[in-house]
């Protein structure tokens, strides 16, 4: 049976900056969709095996048990609800950024 994979309003206000950051501050709107799709694509794939990925290394990630895996230069966040097979993507972030500072507020919660 699959796992149901659900976003929350952190994720998607991710993918919205990173196709505006890539479309209209580089110019390149092809490029910002393909980007897009890729990570779109890499996260279906959680529907499958989800718990492929390992747990952060790092606390409060660690703790929650929130797991990563990187698309291109950028790292998707997420945790598992096994008691009912959902897969919650709680951020997507480049991995430039100071990630331990970004994931602390994420609860794991899609909103």
């Amino acid at each position: 049976m699959k796992w149901k994979i659900v976003y929350s309003e952190n994720a998607l206000k991710d993918l919205k900056a990173i196709y505006r950051y890539i479309a209209l501050e580089l110019c390149a709107p092809k490029a910002a969709e393909g980007q897009v799709e890729r990570i779109l694509s890499g996260v279906r794939l959680l529907s499958e095996m989800p718990d492929r990925h390992p747990v952060y290394d790092l606390e409060p990630m660690k703790l929650k048990e929130i797991r990563s895996f990187p698309i291109n230069n950028y790292v998707i966040f997420y945790r598992l609800k096994k008691e009912i097979k959902t897969v919650s993507i709680i951020r997507i972030i480049y991995g430039g950024r100071d990630i331990e500072k970004q994931i602390p507020d994420s609860d794991g919660n899609p909103d």
